[in-house]
């Protein structure tokens, strides 16, 4: 009966109440009201992107702690754990997650509980879920803080098999860089994971990388130096043999000819070796695009680029670059007023910048706009203009003013987060999406702003959402964590781009 008497009410051009649905989908709240209703797997998705279950995204990423993600135990205690592991992997495989800590603590819960289905399908996923040593390191931590809180044990047949068939299930090669570069994370290093899960290894590549995580590099030549090798095996002990003389060695030109013979990278050298122009310079023509826009700054000031601005001008505008690499155009926004400012952050780094480089990177911020993946919904952007806008964001070095300008393209009192929806009311704009851009919380208004959009819903008959971006506020208000069309974001980094997108496609 309450579905005809609505489509009576859209037949007629009457707005309809929220005491009435406007559609299947709505729910009967506690209030009387109909609303959109978030379930736990709703809520589940919302961890795994970025860590809550409510309502608002984080830029400083909050303490995971079990109260954090009830959802996850009211699922598999439901008999849905399968489905929520399944979830992970989605979440870490199409890269939906702004961060990866919350999907690896999640994939932690499942392999502790006590539903058997759900801890063998959550061991299964480890290997598709820990792409790197970093992700396998972390989750083992999670693990760790997980055994009082949730009574069990941690080191039993399966981790140790999980462990030992994560390295097991690598090529010899891609294992000796991986281990080489990602040493150790949160208190855990490869030999501490190889000796507590007793890996044998499957094949002699793969032997060879586990002796010199545990015993160390005398102990491979010992051993490998009076064997009849494969040119396998012998590629390998190359690259590691390259490692070990990095380590000890302060001779410029040889440092460089093992980088350039071997690939080696960064974090395979010693502090001692980025202090030489001519090893960054080598670096140089490997480095990937996102690490060297992040180095511009240390490069400009210790003068490496002195003779090759050109070169490094030409990747940074670099078309297909630029998109191989994915730069958001945020992230060059960034990179380009970091390098304007002409000092770091943290420490009393300071350069004169390169008036070819802030061109480049101003090209590059405009290039980057193709890598945008257009959503095809329609958008209601609003921006706050009061003075404060040009307040640091947080989670950043660029004022809230110029992150809105990137993120809106055009220019548009005190802050009223409503008005967009009171605005598209009175002209009857049609808005799928509406994002504000404001420097802190809303406090002026007769209407808040989630009953606006309610009130906006209602007349127009679709669901619409709002995104509210407070980009320099600590806590946040804004967003009914009941309704799934409303999210709060607590300052602004490259994270909060991934959550908006994925937001603005129902993908969370």
């Amino acid at each position: 009966m309450e579905m005809e008497e609505v489509e009576q009410m859209e037949a007629t051009g009457e707005t309809v109440p929220q005491s009435l649905p406007l559609n299947e989908k709505q729910a009967l709240n506690s209030a009387g009201g109909f609303t959109w209703e978030v379930n736990d797997m709703t809520r589940l998705r919302r961890f795994l992107c970025y860590g809550s279950e409510g309502g608002t995204y984080y830029i400083k990423e909050q303490q995971l702690a079990l109260e954090n993600a009830l959802v996850l135990i009211r699922l598999i205690e439901d008999g849905r754990g399968v489905e929520v592991v399944q979830e992970i992997k989605t979440f870490c495989l199409e890269g939906r997650a702004a961060r990866t800590n919350p999907a690896l603590f999640a994939l932690a819960v499942c392999s502790q509980h006590s539903d058997i289905k759900t801890k063998q399908a959550a061991f299964r996923a480890v290997g598709e879920v820990c792409q790197l040593p970093t992700h396998l390191f972390t989750l083992i931590q999670f693990k760790k803080d997980l055994k009082e809180g949730m009574k069990c044990g941690m080191w039993g047949r399966a981790l140790r098999k999980t462990v030992a068939d994560w390295y097991n299930e690598k090529d010899a090669m891609c294992l000796a860089m991986a281990v080489t570069k990602y040493k150790q994370r949160n208190g855990w290093s490869h030999k501490d994971l190889l000796r507590l899960s007793h890996m044998k290894p499957a094949n002699e590549g793969l032997a060879l990388v586990a002796k010199y995580i545990t015993k160390g590099w005398k102990a491979v030549q010992t051993v490998y130096n009076e064997k009849e090798n494969s040119d396998y095996i012998r590629k390998v002990m190359q690259y590691l043999e390259a490692v070990e003389k990095v380590k000890h060695t302060t001779d410029e030109l040889e440092v460089i000819h093992l980088i350039e013979e071997h690939k080696l990278v960064r974090e395979q050298l010693l502090t001692s070796h980025l202090k030489s122009k001519e090893v960054w310079k080598t670096l140089l023509k490997e480095m990937p695009l996102t690490v060297m826009m992040r180095n511009l700054g240390k490069m400009t000031a210790d003068m490496v680029l002195t003779g090759d601005v050109a070169m490094v001008c030409e990747k940074i505008q670099n078309e297909n670059i630029l998109k191989k690499a994915r730069v958001h155009p945020f992230n060059v926004l960034v990179a380009l007023e970091t390098y304007k400012k002409g000092s770091g952050n943290r420490g009393k780094l300071t350069w004169n910048p390169d008036k070819d480089i802030l061109e480049a990177l101003d090209s590059a911020f405009y290039t980057s706009f193709k890598n945008v993946e257009p959503t095809e919904k329609r958008l209601v952007i609003a921006v706050d203009v009061s003075d404060s806008m040009n307040s640091l964001v947080l989670g950043s070095s660029i004022t809230a003013a110029s992150v809105a300008a990137a993120m809106t393209m055009i220019t548009m009192g005190a802050t009223d987060c409503a008005l967009p929806m009171l605005w598209a009311l009175e002209t009857n704009i049609i808005a799928d999406v509406f994002i504000v851009f404001t420097d802190n919380e809303t406090w002026l208004g007769d209407i808040h702003p989630a009953e606006a959009l309610r009130k906006y819903r209602n007349k127009m008959g679709i669901f619409s959402k709002l995104i509210v971006c407070g980009m320099t506020s600590d806590g946040f208000t804004i967003a009914d964590p009941q309704d799934r069309g409303m999210l709060d974001i607590c300052g602004f980094d490259s994270g909060a781009l991934e959550v908006i997108q994925h937001f603005v496609m129902d993908m969370i």
